[in-house]
C-alpha cells in the first residue's frame, strides 16, 4: 500500500521542523553579526548560511539516507562510542546549553523590557512558567505536528514576515565599515558564527522526532519516511534562510539605532522599537516568545525520547526531569551560558560534520567500519585542539596546522583521513568470512 501525506500535513511537518530550529540562537546571533559585518555583509552572511542552513539541511538528508535514526547513522561506529556522542549532543542541545538558552533569551528580550525592577527572582519565576509551558506541550508527544506545525508556527511565521518586510522597506540606517574579523575574513567568521545556532546537532536529533511524527500519521515505509523527511528539511531550510537574511540585513543597517550594542538581542530590540514605535517591543515579544517556546518544546521532547530509550524511565518522566533542569540552568545567565558552550561546540561540531560526510560516501568505502572509526577519531582529536584554543588554553605550538589560526584546524586532517579510507580495504579474514557467508 502506497503511503502518502496530504499537502497540508507535509507543510505542517516542515513548519514543525522549522519551529524546532528557530530558537534563541537563531534570533540573537545574526543581528550582531550583520552589524559587525557591515559592508562585508554578503560573504559573512553566506558563511553563516553554510553552517546555519546548509549543514542542518544536509544533515537531515543524511539522517533520511541512513534510515531515519541515530542508530542507522552511526551503525559503523562502536555502540558505546555512538552512545557517548549522542548523549553529549543531547546534553548540549538539552539541559546544559541550548534549551535553557531559549528561556533566557525569551526573558531578556520578551519580558524584561516590560519590568521596572527586573531581578533574579523575576527570572526564576519566568523560567518556571516558561519551562512548565514547554513541558505541557511536550507531554503529548504524538500531537506535536498538530500543536506546533499547525498552530504555533504559522503565528510565528506571520510575525517574522511582518518584521522582514518592514526591515527591507524601511531600513533604519546605512551599512558601515566591517569590524574585527569580519573586515579580514568575513566568510570564515560567518561560517564559525553559524556554529552558535547548534542546528546541526539539532538536525541529528530532530530527525528522529520527525520520524515519530510521521509514524503517527501512518508513514512507516523507509522510502516514504525518507522522502517526507527531506521535504520537511527543505521547507525548514527555506524558512531559516528567509529569517537569517532579513536579520543580517537588519543588523547591517542598525549602526545608528543600536550603536554600541554588545549582543544581537539588544540590536534587534532597539531596531524593532525604531521601526514600530512604542508597539515595537510588543511585536518582538510575541515573535521571541513563540520562537523560543517551540524550540524548547522540540528540545525537551527529543531529549526525553532518546533518554527514555536508554533507561527504564518513561518519556513523560524524562520530560519532567529535563524541564526542571532547564529551568534551573536558565538562572545561570545568558552571557555565562554562551561562554561555557562555545568550546564544547568547537569540540563536537566537526564530529557531527564528519559523520554526515561519511554517510554520503559510505557506499563507496571499501571498509566502512574502519573508515568511520578513523575519520571520527581524527575529527575529534583536532577539534579538541581547536576547542582548547577557544577556551583560552595556550596551544600556540600548533599554529603550524593549516587553518588552525581561524579555528578550523580539524578540516584538512579530517578530509585527508577520509580520502585515505578509500584506499583501505577489508582485512583478508573478513573478506573470506563474507565470501563464505555469501
Amino acid at each position: 500500500m502506497k503511503q502518502t501525506l496530504k499537502l497540508t500535513d507535509i507543510i505542517a511537518v516542515g513548519f514543525m521542523l522549522f519551529a524546532f530550529f528557530l530558537g534563541a540562537g537563531n534570533i540573537i546571533f545574526p543581528p550582531l553579526a550583520g552589524q559587525l559585518a557591515g559592508d562585508n555583509l554578503m560573504p559573512a552572511m553566506f558563511g553563516f548560511l553554510l553552517t546555519a542552513v546548509g549543514l542542518p539541511l544536509i544533515t537531515i538528508v543524511a539522517v533520511a539516507k541512513a534510515g531515519g535514526t541515530w542508530e542507522h547513522l552511526t551503525k559503523d561506529l562502536p555502540l558505546r562510542a555512538a552512545t557517548v556522542i549522542a548523549v553529549l549532543i543531547f546534553i548540549i542541545i538539552g539541559p546544559a546549553f541550548a534549551a535553557p538558552r531559549t528561556g533566557l533569551v525569551a526573558y531578556e528580550m520578551a519580558i524584561r523590557p516590560f519590568l521596572t525592577d527586573a531581578g533574579q527572582s523575576s527570572l526564576a519565576l519566568f523560567s518556571i512558567a516558561f519551562f512548565a509551558t514547554a513541558m505541557f506541550f511536550a507531554w503529548s508527544q504524538g500531537r506535536l505536528i498538530d500543536v506546533i506545525g499547525k498552530v504555533l508556527t504559522p503565528v510565528l511565521f506571520i510575525g517574522l514576515i511582518i518584521l522582514a518586510i518592514a526591515v527591507f522597506v524601511d531600513p533604519q540606517g546605512e551599512m558601515i565599515a566591517a569590524q574585527g574579523d569580519y573586515a579580514t575574513q568575513p566568510l570564515t567568521k560567518g561560517f564559525l558564527e553559524g556554529y552558535n545556532t547548534m542546528d546541526t546537532f539539532g538536525s541529528l536529533m530532530f530527525g528522529m522526532l520527525i520520524v515519530d511524527a510521521l509514524r503517527s500519521k501512518g508513514i512507516t515505509e523507509r522510502s516514504a519516511t525518507a522522502k517526507y523527511l527531506v521535504s520537511a528539511a527543505c521547507i525548514a531550510a527555506a524558512g531559516l534562510a528567509f529569517v537569517y537574511i532579513s536579520l543580517f540585513y537588519l543588523g547591517a543597517t542598525s549602526a545608528v539605532v543600536a550603536a554600541g550594542a554588545d549582543n544581537g538581542g539588544v540590536v534587534l530590540s532597539l531596531y524593532v522599537q525604531a521601526l514600530f514605535g512604542p508597539y515595537g517591543q510588543l511585536v518582538l515579544s510575541v515573535i521571541v516568545l513563540l520562537a523560543c517556546l517551540t524550540t524548547a518544546i522540540g528540545l525537551i521532547s527529543a531529549c526525553s525520547d532518546y533518554f527514555s530509550s536508554l533507561t527504564s524511565l518513561s518519556y513523560k518522566k524524562w520530560v519532567l526531569i529535563i524541564g526542571t533542569i532547564c529551568a534551573t540552568v536558565a538562572n545561570v545567565g545568558l552571557s555565562q551560558l554562551i561562554t561555557l558552550s562555545v568550546p564544547v561546540l568547537f569540540a563536537l561540531y566537526p564530529v557531527a560534520i564528519a559523520l554526515v560526510a561519511l554517510t554520503f560516501v559510505r557506499d563507496r568505502l571499501p571498509n566502512p567500519k574502519t573508515a568511520y572509526r578513523v575519520v571520527v577519531l581524527v575529527a575529534l582529536i583536532f577539534a579538541l585542539i581547536d576547542a582548547a584554543k577557544v577556551a583560552g588554553i595556550d596551544v600556540s605550538a600548533l599554529n603550524m596546522l593549516p587553518l588552525f589560526e581561524i579555528g578550523m584546524g580539524w578540516l584538512l586532517p579530517t578530509f585527508a583521513s577520509m580520502v585515505c579510507m578509500f584506499f583501505i580495504g577489508k582485512p583478508s579474514e573478513q573478506e573470506l568470512v563474507e565470501d563464505t557467508a555469501s
